[in-house]
C-alpha cells in the first residue's frame, strides 16, 4: 500500500476521501491547519495527522520523504479576498516546495470545470492558475476537473435544497439558465481514489460529470419533482451575481463568501468537454436523481460524513483548538447561571448535546433567529448552517453560529466558542456538577464598542439564557 498525502483533510471531500483511503490500506498524512481537528478515526494506525498552514510552510509539522502521492483538495473561498488568483497562486507555490522535497510521484488536483473562449470568474480563474503551479512540481500531475457535485454536505447540494424547500416561488437570475453536469459525490470519490498512481492519467487533464446535461433551472426543478414539490421559477435579467449572493446568503445555509464565489462561476457553462478518463477508468456515474437518493439517504440515518461547514471561520495562522477551549478570566464579562436537573443527568447531557439546529435553543428561538438575521447581514453564519448530527457533537463541529470547542458528553462538559460576527470573542459553557446545571456566558470585549454591545445585550440575555437553562435542566 502506499503512503499518501492529503490536504484539505478536514473539508467535505477530504474528510470522505481519508476515511476510503485508509480502508483500502493506505498510510495517510492528513494535513491540518487547527490544532485538534479530528480527522477520521484517531485509533487507525495508518492515519497521521499534520498540523499546520500551507500559508506558513516553516512552521508546518514535517512531511515524511517517502511520500508516494498527494491530494491537493485546498481553496481560499472561506472568506472573501481582494486578489483571490494571487492567493491561490500562493498556497499552491507553497504546496509544490513541499511536495518536491519528496519522492512523491503524482499529485491529484480537484479542480473546477473551465468553458473555452469565455470570460472566467475570479473562483475558475484561481482554479486554472493552480493548475499550472501543480503542473510544474517534479511528480507528474492529475487534474480532474468537475461540475456540481451532489451529496450531502455539499455546498452545491445545500443552496438547491435550501432554494426548492423554503422557496415554493422564485426568482431566477440569468445564470439560471447556464449549463452544468452534476456529479454525485460517491462517483467523484471513485475517480479520485482510482487515479492514485495510476500512470495512465499522469501528466494529463479530465472533466468528470454526470451522465447528464441540465440547465441550473432545470437542477432545481428536477430536484423538487424528487421532493414532490411544486416550484415555480421567474427568469429575470436585473439580477447581477453580486445581487444574488445577497439574495442567497439569506435564504440558504451557505455563507456570503462561498455563495459569491459559486454564483460568479455558473456564468460560466460547466458541461465535461475531455471525457477521455471514459476510456481509461470505464465507470457508469449515478443519474442525477441517484444522487439525490443517496444524499437523503445519508441525512436519514444521520451519516453526514462531513459538510461545507467544517471549515473554521477563524483568520489566525495555524491556531490551536485548546486555545479556544481556555475559556479566559481576565479583562472578560462573565455570567453564570444554574439550576437544579429535575429527571436526570443523562437526559440533561442529552438535552445539551442537541442544542440548536432544528431543535433550537430551548426557547425564544425567535429572538435567536433574529441574531441570526443580523449576523448574516454583517456576512457571519448566521443560524442557517445548523449542525452536522441532531443529537452527536464532536470538537470541531458547527452549532449554528457557533463552534465546538470542547465536548466532554461523560462530564457533560461542552464548550461552544462564538462565530458570529462580535466586537470581541464569546463563550457558551455548559458543565453538570452532581444534580446542577451550570451555564456561563462569557465575552472577551474588542474595545470600547465591545463593551457599549455587551451592555446593550445584557436585557435580552436575562431572558434568552434564563428560558434556556430552564429547559435544560426542567426538560
Amino acid at each position: 500500500m502506499s503512503k499518501v498525502f492529503v490536504t484539505g483533510s478536514t473539508g467535505f471531500i477530504g474528510k470522505r476521501l481519508i476515511g476510503q483511503l485508509l480502508e483500502q490500506g493506505h498510510t495517510v498524512y492528513a494535513l491540518c491547519r487547527i490544532h485538534g481537528t479530528k480527522v477520521g478515526s484517531l485509533s487507525d494506525p495508518n492515519l497521521h495527522i499534520i498540523y499546520g498552514d500551507l500559508e506558513e510552510p516553516e512552521k508546518m509539522d514535517p512531511l515524511p520523504f517517502e511520500i508516494d502521492a498527494a491530494y491537493y483538495l485546498v481553496h481560499s473561498m472561506a472568506k472573501k479576498i481582494k486578489d483571490l488568483k494571487q492567493k491561490e497562486k500562493e498556497v499552491a507555490r507553497s504546496f509544490v516546495g513541499l511536495i518536491d522535497r519528496t519522492q512523491c510521484r503524482q499529485i491529484i488536483y480537484l479542480g473546477g470545470i473551465i468553458e473555452p473562449n469565455v470570460e472566467l470568474s475570479p473562483h475558475l480563474l484561481s482554479r486554472q492558475a493552480v493548475e499550472e503551479i501543480l503542473k510544474s512540481a517534479k511528480a507528474a500531475t492529475t487534474v480532474l476537473r468537475t461540475s456540481i457535485i451532489i451529496g450531502s454536505g455539499s455546498a452545491s447540494f445545500e443552496i438547491i435544497r435550501d432554494l426548492v424547500e423554503k422557496l415554493p416561488a422564485m426568482v431566477g437570475p440569468k445564470w439560471v439558465k447556464s449549463l452544468c453536469q452534476p456529479i454525485g459525490i460517491t462517483d467523484v470519490l471513485y475517480y479520485l481514489k482510482s487515479a492514485l498512481l495510476n500512470p495512465l492519467l499522469y501528466n494529463q487533464t479530465f472533466d468528470i460529470g454526470g451522465p447528464e446535461v441540465m440547465s441550473f433551472k432545470e437542477a432545481l426543478l428536477r430536484y423538487a419533482k424528487f421532493r414532490g414539490l411544486k416550484r415555480f421559477i421567474l427568469e429575470v435579467p436585473f439580477l447581477t451575481p453580486k445581487l444574488s449572493s445577497y439574495w442567497l446568503v439569506f435564504v440558504t445555509s451557505v455563507r456570503f463568501s462561498l455563495c459569491s464565489y459559486l454564483v460568479e462561476s455558473m456564468k460560466c457553462n460547466s458541461v465535461c468537454i475531455n471525457r477521455k478518463i471514459q476510456e481509461l477508468l470505464p465507470h457508469e456515474c449515478s443519474t442525477y436523481e441517484q444522487a439525490l437518493e443517496r444524499a437523503f439517504l445519508k441525512i436519514s440515518r444521520d451519516e453526514v460524513e462531513s459538510t461545507w461547514m467544517d471549515a473554521w471561520l477563524i483568520d489566525q495562522k495555524s491556531p490551536d483548538i485548546a486555545r479556544f477551549s481556555r475559556i479566559p478570566s481576565e479583562g472578560c464579562f462573565r455570567e453564570v447561571k444554574k439550576a437544579p436537573i429535575i429527571d436526570s443527568k443523562k437526559e440533561a447531557i442529552q438535552r445539551i448535546w442537541s442544542l440548536g439546529g432544528d431543535h433550537g435553543w430551548y426557547g425564544l428561538d425567535w429572538a435567536w433567529k433574529i441574531r441570526g438575521f443580523i449576523d448574516k447581514l454583517f456576512h457571519g453564519p448566521g443560524l442557517n448552517r445548523g449542525r452536522r448530527h441532531p443529537s452527536e457533537l464532536e470538537v470541531g463541529d458547527p452549532v449554528d453560529f457557533w463552534r465546538v470547542v470542547k465536548a466532554d458528553k461523560t462530564l457533560g462538559h461542552l464548550i461552544l466558542y462564538a462565530e458570529m460576527n462580535l466586537p470581541g470573542e464569546a463563550w457558551l459553557e455548559f458543565q453538570i456538577d452532581d444534580k446542577t446545571l451550570f451555564q456561563i456566558v462569557v465575552f472577551r470585549p474588542k474595545g470600547l464598542l465591545g463593551r457599549l454591545y455587551w451592555y446593550a445585550m445584557l436585557p435580552f440575555h436575562f431572558f434568552i439564557f434564563r428560558k434556556m437553562i430552564q429547559g435544560l435542566a426542567r426538560g
